[in-house]
């Protein structure tokens, strides 16, 4: 630390002695992650995040002004607006035979993603599964960390097929491809006006040539979260590993509420969350949280060598701005602006002869547009700024089954949203309604 003591006679003692109060204060947040490695209660500063920032990133070797740097990479830069991109991390994390393991070169960025991890695994079980043992940021985005994770389970078992519940998306279709296997889908069923797939075909898809079964706990009316409790108890039965995509679930106390019972129940090797879906950072990150520490650490190993730190340093950054209290309230918050979307769409569903889908989501709205060209009424809300609505039509890809009861048009009410942005959608929405047939 800075030598204070030196500066006795430099400026009165009094007014010495108020600026080191100061500095101590400002300070003791960094002071605190140092020695509890946990969420803190209360935000940080911007100030204080970018401090801690800089102090890791000087102790980088790209940073020793007396070095020579004869290597192929050096931490070397175009300008100083491209490092800020990186918050300083030059080097990035990672070495080329493990993800988590130290970098020589970057003794600071590895203590960054040290602290970013000991985080994840705090925030993860802190809000809402106290019962897994460590968690991982990876520097991609979901997709890319299921490829990843669906490697090690190929790898673990020989397989070459994953038990997949209907989920109309391309994003886990194209991470199963990626990791060399096939999909064996099994397809959703309409009860009422929910999707679901029953599990007794989930358990007669799981075969000797099955790499994993892949579920899903957030996705978009119709569509309701796989029954990932008994999921996880036909892996641990069958001996196969089950990686659920909890891809915006750690938003919700009501998912994380399953993920926990999962784990209890039964076999989970992989929880796979955004960092942008539930930690309000830019695109880009994803966290792998697991019971089982050894498959974690052959994710982390599968991953090819060194990698950017900008996802890392972002999902530090965000967790200590916003803190333990502050998540909470962004929960309550998502779980009063659900309600209060619901109920702003049910006012104009009922003015245009439509309703409300009698769906389980903690998190998304869908209603009925029948008799109505959902694909003419999604474009017009586009057209009207109105940003993440899906309309689709009764067969559409996204429907996950065969064939829907009706066409529809849902929302999100995800963290962060503003009950401003509700009212200004849903007033848009009864205009299109009333103009696009």
């Amino acid at each position: 630390m800075l030598p204070f003591d030196k500066l006795k006679y430099t400026i009165p003692k009094s007014i010495l002695d108020r600026g080191l109060t100061v500095l101590g204060t400002e300070s003791r947040p960094i002071k605190l992650l140092f020695e509890q490695r946990r969420v803190p209660e209360d935000g940080w500063k911007d100030s204080q995040i970018e401090g801690l920032l800089n102090l890791l990133s000087t102790m980088d070797s790209d940073k020793d002004s007396k070095a020579a740097f004869l290597g192929e990479r050096e931490g070397r830069v175009a300008s100083p607006a491209v490092s800020k991109l990186a918050a300083g991390f030059h080097h990035g994390v990672g070495r080329s035979g493990d993800l988590t393991e130290a970098q020589p070169k970057a003794a600071g960025g590895s203590l960054m993603y040290f602290f970013a991890n000991k985080l994840a695994t705090d925030a993860m079980k802190r809000f809402g599964a106290p019962n897994i043992n460590k968690a991982v940021v990876f520097p991609v985005a979901t997709g890319m960390t299921l490829a990843l994770a669906l490697c090690v389970a190929r790898n673990q078992t020989g397989g070459r097929e994953v038990v997949f519940p209907q989920v109309d998306l391309k994003t886990p279709l194209k991470a199963i491809h990626l990791a060399g296997l096939q999909e064996r889908i099994v397809e959703g069923e309409v009860y009422g006006d929910a999707v679901n797939v029953p599990t007794e075909e989930i358990e007669k898809a799981v075969n000797e040539n099955t790499a994993a079964i892949l579920s899903t706990t957030t996705f978009f009316p119709p569509r309701e979260q796989d029954k990932i409790k008994d999921i996880a108890k036909i892996a641990k039965e069958k001996n196969v590993p089950h990686i659920i995509n909890n891809a915006f679930g750690v938003q919700s106390r009501e998912i994380m509420k399953l993920v926990r019972g999962a784990i209890d129940a039964g076999r989970v090797d992989a929880v796979i969350q955004s960092t942008d879906k539930n930690f309000l950072t830019p695109v880009g990150g994803a966290i792998v949280a697991s019971p089982n520490e050894e498959f974690l650490d052959d994710v982390s190993e599968t991953y090819a060598g060194r990698a950017t730190a900008a996802p890392i340093a972002q999902f530090l950054a965000a967790i200590l701005s916003i803190g333990l209290e502050g998540y909470e309230k962004l929960r309550t918050q998502q779980e009063e602006n659900r309600k209060f979307l619901e109920s702003s769409l049910k006012e104009v569903a009922e003015r245009h002869s439509q309703r409300i889908l009698n769906v389980y989501n903690p998190i998304s709205v869908a209603m009925t547009l029948e008799g109505r060209n959902a694909k003419k009424i999604g474009q017009a809300l586009y057209t009207a700024r109105v940003n993440g609505a899906r309309a689709l039509e009764k067969t559409d890809f996204g429907v996950c089954c065969p064939h829907y009861v009706s066409s529809y048009i849902n929302f999100d009410a995800s963290i962060g949203l503003r009950k401003e942005e509700i009212i200004l959608a849903t007033e848009r929405l009864d205009t299109v309604l009333k103009t696009v047939a």
